[in-house]
């Protein structure tokens, strides 16, 4: 039937639960927001990307950075060339170490060297570009972090609202029901004193039974309903939640609005636009050159943790890779198209958001239009519903006429409270499009 239909509208977002004597708690859209910002698992998953992201470039300062090594190192030996340099290393080396017998055949000697070094890059020129990258993409996930903020606040209004729109739906099914009831006792009574037949009775009968059933499909939209706030807001408990502001034509004035290029979604794209292009001028600068410092500082000794002997070395070195078999080549090309296609997305994300903003203004204006004409359509119902009924009380009008009003009375309220949702909703979506 062509009234279960707007009750279904109302719907289930993540199916029904079974739930039993569960706690109805009254809650403000202000306290839903709150804790959404607080305890949504999505919003936390956001957060720890960003943290991943800061880490990624966090580990570029190594281009900055010296890198300092510790090692203690022990070792016997009789190789005649390491038992040599040990002893000149230690220091200890004799006259009597330069006999011929001695070099060939040497006495196993032990070593003990304490070695710290460190390692400085100087010029690098494709990690700095590696780091300009990684800070573009942490930027970027920033932002996204930020945009995905605003999402949660647009489907948190969009679920306070459905939520108000299920109690709309069981207060209009509520009192067709009172309605549909006292109809029904009255055709009762006009049966016993003869004025209707059997046929009329059991029709009213099945017009009770029928809103019973849709009145109980309301209740579980309202737990549905309930259910995916519980979800948004990270809580188990799926308690019933009753809105505690009512649904109502929101009262705005919506001026000329455009999409923004600061928007923090298009900011997000253009950064990790110039991460693409970072690492692509990464992968050509790999072709250049490195210089790197380096020192060292060295303890010797036949005795473990010991250093009577010590030595420094410290310089620096240019390395160049001249040849890796053409795949740098293949690395710079495969970069440089990422960062072309990246810029494509882009552009394709900025036209598909004025689309939707395009769209959205066009829904808001049928919306207005329908606002009208849903207000207009349910006065003109609920006078029909007032004369058929007084006219069936006086024995002047058919039960089927009299069951047909009452429908599309209940039909048209919930059509008018539908259309206020889609009004009110269509607003807050071209808010979170235009946001900058």
């Amino acid at each position: 039937m062509k009234q279960l239909i707007y009750i279904s509208v109302i719907g289930c977002l993540l199916g029904t639960f079974a739930v039993s004597a569960q706690e109805t708690k009254p809650i403000s859209k202000t306290e839903v927001l709150e804790i959404v910002t607080e305890k949504n698992t999505s919003l936390k998953i956001s957060e720890q990307e960003f943290k991943e992201a800061r880490a990624d470039y966090r580990q570029t300062n190594a281009i900055y950075l010296p890198n300092i090594t510790a090692s203690h190192t022990g070792m016997a030996t009789t190789n005649p060339l390491m038992a040599f340099g040990s002893k000149l290393n230690q220091e200890i080396l004799t006259q009597s170490d330069f006999n011929p017998a001695l070099l060939n055949d040497p006495s196993q000697i032990e070593n003990y060297a304490t070695k710290f070094e460190i390692k400085q890059p100087l010029v690098n020129l494709d990690g700095f570009f590696q780091r300009k990258a990684a800070k573009s993409k942490m930027d970027a996930m920033a932002l996204k972090t930020e945009r995905t903020t605003d999402y949660l606040k647009l489907e948190v209004n969009k679920a306070y609202m459905q939520l108000q729109l299920a109690y709309k739906g069981l207060y209009v099914l509520e009192k067709a029901l009172e309605a549909a009831n006292a109809n029904k006792q009255l055709a009762q009574n006009s049966y016993k004193q003869g004025y209707l037949q059997r046929a009329d009775v059991l029709n009213v009968e099945v017009h009770v039974t029928e809103v019973e059933n849709q009145l109980q499909m309301a209740k579980s939209n309202v737990q549905n309903a309930s259910n995916y706030l519980s979800f948004l807001m990270n809580d188990d408990t799926y308690v019933v939640y009753k809105p505690t502001d009512s649904l109502s034509i929101q009262p705005i004035k919506m001026a000329d609005r455009s999409i923004s290029e600061n928007r923090s979604d298009i900011r997000a794209m253009e950064l990790a636009s110039k991460a693409y292009e970072a690492m692509n001028k990464a992968d050509k600068m790999a072709f250049l050159p490195r210089l790197n410092a380096f020192g060292s500082y060295e303890l010797y000794d036949d005795k473990i943790f010991q250093g009577d002997a010590n030595g420094y070395l410290f310089g620096a070195q240019l390395s160049w890779d001249i040849f890796q078999g053409s795949k740098r080549f293949a690395k710079a090309q495969k970069s440089k198209a990422e960062f072309e296609k990246s810029k494509l997305e882009y552009n394709q994300y900025v036209s598909q958001s004025n689309l939707e903003l395009n769209k959205a203004k066009r829904q808001l204006t049928d919306a207005e239009n329908k606002l009208k004409l849903t207000a207009l359509a349910l006065e003109q119902s609920e006078e029909s519903l007032r004369i058929r009924t007084n006219r069936f009380k006086e024995g002047l009008e058919k039960t089927s006429d009299l069951l047909i009003s009452e429908t599309q009375y209940a039909q048209k309220q919930l059509e008018y409270y539908q259309t206020i949702f889609e009004y009110n909703y269509t607003l807050e979506y071209i808010n979170f499009l235009t946001k900058e």
